[in-house]
């Protein structure tokens, strides 16, 4: 990971603060708040999320605390750009020279989370006077200057040999914002000791500093990233200090050894939660059993869940959709539904993405009959879905010959995200399997309205089809399309035209010109999605390159298709 990754991720640790993408009109002035992705390079606001500008005639809402909007007409100056290698663009401010109206964009997760909260307190809007004016302009003077002073010193961490500690000696004292990005970047860059280090010497400049929040904020930092003897170094310290520690910091350390399967210490760090007479709570215990799920250790899974009950704290909605997600996970079915059924029987919630393990299950082991009925209730909450686990339910529709509920799997999908590569790719493929040629030729119309990029996958697709129906001068419009379009061939695409060779087809003019093209030179590969070998099988020339790529040594197995033939 590189050094602007680094610090973008560190950013985003230490400050947790970003804007939601808003705009209105107020008078004459277009204003935009928006949240700006962290990026690597230094190409100013374009290279961050896309903005979506919308224009209200009508006055917009209050702004909520959440996502305060900053309201100001701009007397015209020259634009302004304020961008970072380290911390994306901070401030864009431009404005129309042919009419008076002003345009004002931040873009930039704010170092100081208190800054934000002025912002939204002081309500700046268009034609307010000369003191908004004034108090827009320190805004953004403020802003800027505190934003370098943290690239200033994350671009000293990031340099080789830094020593963080040394370097805040040195400076006297850092503020809140320049420490926790401090340690931030150093926990993000695997120096955690260092991170502790600074934390230490930092809180120990003032006495203030010595609290609860504090030492709560580094332990379940800490925590969070799997730097839990570290952690429990603070927390030891923070006991030094006469500091009673929250049950949020006992349930951190507890996950947190969970998570590196260190659940000895887990278990006796849950111990001391009663020695020290704070209640026990279902989030302490749903952390553990999590924990052993992401371990494969379901048995213990319902061990944990024994002990939650005889403890006297009784399994909440959390945990019953936690138990599903990893049983589904572990494609253990029978404890999945058992638990289902429980959580149905007390009236609980299954939530979104517990549902999709459960889809995700039925569709590995392929049952057919559960696997829809769990897809159709998926479908009701509008849960996302991998594409991953699309392939996968088109792959067991496929095999099932269930091509009408293939078309509805990429008319459902393609409704919900669009019609991408993957969402053509399952319609030319429900159209092909059932031989319909009035459904290829409706597709091929769709995509051509929509400008679908031509691909070696759809081609591949055409090819196959018309190799099926044995129409060899679709199948040469085909091979032809691809050639003008720039696609080379891949090993799939061979292995049809050997295979309509078979049968009768001339691809002598196609395979000379693969030649004079100099596509058989290149290393013989697959570039086809699965789903295609899937509905249409392998062929005859595909199985002979299977059994000879097989038999070849490894460092042999990276033959040209020239070789090959």
């Amino acid at each position: 990971m590189d050094t602007a990754a680094v610090a973008g991720r560190a950013a985003q640790a230490a400050f947790g603060l970003g804007l939601a993408a808003r705009a209105e009109m107020t008078g004459d002035a277009e204003v935009m708040v928006a949240d700006s992705g962290l990026g690597g390079d230094d190409r100013g606001f374009e290279t961050g999320r896309q903005l979506n500008w919308a224009k209200c005639g009508s006055p917009s809402p209050e702004p909520s605390p959440s996502a305060p909007l900053l309201h100001q007409t701009l007397a015209p100056s020259p634009p302004l750009v304020f961008s970072s290698r380290l911390l994306r663009p901070l401030i864009l401010c431009s404005y129309s020279s042919s009419s008076s109206s002003a345009r004002f964009i931040l873009a930039a997760h704010i170092p100081n989370p208190s800054f934000a909260a002025a912002a939204g307190s002081w309500g700046i809007r268009a034609g307010a006077g000369e003191d908004s004016r004034r108090q827009h302009k320190a805004l953004l003077v403020e802003t800027f200057h505190q934003s370098s002073t943290l690239r200033a010193l994350l671009r000293q961490l990031s340099r080789k040999g830094s020593d963080p500690l040394r370097m805040l000696r040195r400076d006297g004292d850092w503020t809140s914002d320049q420490l926790w990005a401090a340690v931030a970047f150093l926990a993000e860059s695997g120096r955690s000791g260092e991170a502790l280090q600074v934390f230490d010497y930092w809180k120990n400049n003032e006495i203030a500093r010595i609290n609860e929040a504090n030492y709560s904020r580094i332990i379940r930092f800490l925590c969070e990233r799997s730097f839990t003897s570290e952690a429990v170094s603070a927390f030891q310290d923070m006991k030094s200090h006469d500091l009673i520690p929250s049950l949020a910091i006992y349930n951190a350390i507890i996950h947190g050894f969970a998570r590196e399967k260190k659940f000895d210490e887990a278990i006796a760090t849950l111990e001391k939660i009663s020695e020290v007479g704070l209640p026990r709570k279902s989030e302490t215990y749903n952390g553990l059993i999590q924990a052993y799920g992401s371990h494969k250790m379901y048995d213990d899974m319902s061990k944990c869940v024994k002990r939650m009950e005889s403890d006297g704290c009784f399994p909440d909605e959390v945990t019953y959709n936690i138990l599903i997600t990893e049983f589904a996970r572990g494609g253990l079915i029978e404890r999945v539904e058992r638990t289902f059924r429980t959580l149905l029987s007390k009236r609980m919630n299954l939530q979104p993405s517990t549902l999709v393990a459960m889809l995700e299950a039925y569709t590995d082991l392929e049952i057919l009959e559960k696997m829809e009925k769990a897809y159709n209730r998926v479908l009701k909450t509008k849960a996302f879905l991998k594409e991953s686990l699309i392939r996968k339910l088109a792959k067991v529709y496929i095999k099932n010959h269930r091509f009408s509920c293939l078309e509805d799997l990429g008319n459902d999908i393609g409704g919900t995200v669009g019609r991408n590569d993957l969402v053509w790719c399952i319609l030319l493929l429900s159209s092909a399997c059932c031989l319909s040629r009035k459904g290829i030729d409706s597709v091929v119309r769709e995509m051509e309205v929509a400008k679908a990029q031509f691909s070696i996958t759809f081609a591949n697709i055409l090819a196959h089809f018309y190799l099926k129906m044995k129409d060899f001068r679709a199948l040469d419009v085909t091979f032809m399309r691809a050639r003008k379009e720039n696609i080379k061939p891949d090993i799939v695409t061979i292995g049809i035209l050997f295979d309509a060779c078979k049968i009768g087809y001339d691809g002598t003019r196609v395979l000379e010109e693969w030649v004079r093209n100099g596509y058989l030179q290149d290393i013989a590969q697959m570039r086809t999605n699965e789903l295609v070998l899937t509905a249409f099988g392998k062929g005859f020339f595909l199985i002979k390159c299977e059994k000879l790529y097989s038999s070849l040594e490894s460092d042999k197995k990276k033959e040209s298709f020239v070789e090959i033939l």
